[in-house]
């Protein structure tokens, strides 16, 4: 007797960076798409050399690689939604945007502005901030900004809870995509994020963990967002498990004592 074929799960693409300490970036975003029970996916944009505080290295494949990677895994997968992570560069930006429009419609796609890591180390070229507002957010169903990334968008700093809700309305109207801004810079005993979509405003808030490492948060947060959204989830609900799921992670973080970190001067390719 044949054994029954076992059905397979959504399909989840992320587009980002390589990170090898695999907290954040690509490595991250698979650990997440597999505690949701999403098949992942991965085009590569960058590797990067790093561990939580320090980015020593950053070298970006060549935007003819990055297309590639996109297209074979389009024409041989049903993705059912595709998020966006470090994209390092212009070339690299329009290069997503370009393959991404050409398929609008056939997926769920969150993008998350990645600007700058939590150690303070950029992760965005200067040049490419254009083309994230010009050509990849206005593609976006949700985009997952942090405070400092929101600055950069709206060209001012949010500084209050209070704050957050007028600024996610602006970026909506602004890129026409649903926004989750995340409030996690911000002090207080709350971790409080806002979700503006068509449905409304709706503010999430969980207790704070004293102590975390952040390192990879916001990647973990929109690929669980990515993969509810792949299986079926409306946003609303997608971004609430997507929080309680990270909120859940980094209160069972793993410590290591590691050698002191040196400062180092981050080195482009």
């Amino acid at each position: 007797m044949s054994k029954a074929r076992t059905s397979a799960p959504p399909v989840a693409l992320t587009i980002a960076g390589s990170d090898n300490s695999c907290g954040a970036g690509i490595q991250a975003d698979l650990k997440t798409f597999t505690a949701f029970g999403t098949y992942g996916l991965t085009a590569v944009t960058c590797v990067v050399s790093e561990v939580p505080g320090c980015v020593e290295k950053v070298q970006a494949v060549t935007p003819a690689v990055l297309r590639s990677q996109i297209r074979i895994l389009f024409e041989n997968y049903p993705i059912a939604a595709v998020k966006t992570g470090m994209l390092y560069s212009r070339a690299l930006l329009r290069v997503v945007s370009e393959e991404l429009a050409d398929r609008l419609g056939m997926f769920h796609l969150v993008v998350d502005p990645v600007m700058v890591a939590s150690s303070g180390d950029p992760l965005l070229k200067k040049d490419a901030v254009r083309a994230y507002e010009e050509e990849l957010l206005p593609l976006a169903d949700v985009i997952t900004p942090n405070l400092d990334e929101a600055a950069v968008l709206l060209g001012r700093k949010i500084t209050s809870t209070s704050a957050m809700i007028p600024a996610a309305e602006e970026l909506r109207a602004k890129y026409g995509a649903a926004v989750l801004l995340k409030g996690g810079h911000l002090r207080g005993r709350q971790a409080i994020d806002v979700l503006c979509s068509a449905r409304g405003n709706e503010t999430m808030s969980m207790r704070r963990l004293a102590g975390c490492e952040t390192h990879g948060t916001g990647c973990t947060l929109s690929a669980a967002l990515a993969a509810g959204l792949a299986r079926g989830q409306s946003l609303p609900v997608a971004a609430a498990k997507a929080k309680k799921f990270l909120h859940g992670a980094l209160s069972k973080q793993f410590l290591w004592r590691r050698s002191r970190i040196r400062t180092r001067a981050l080195r482009h390719q």
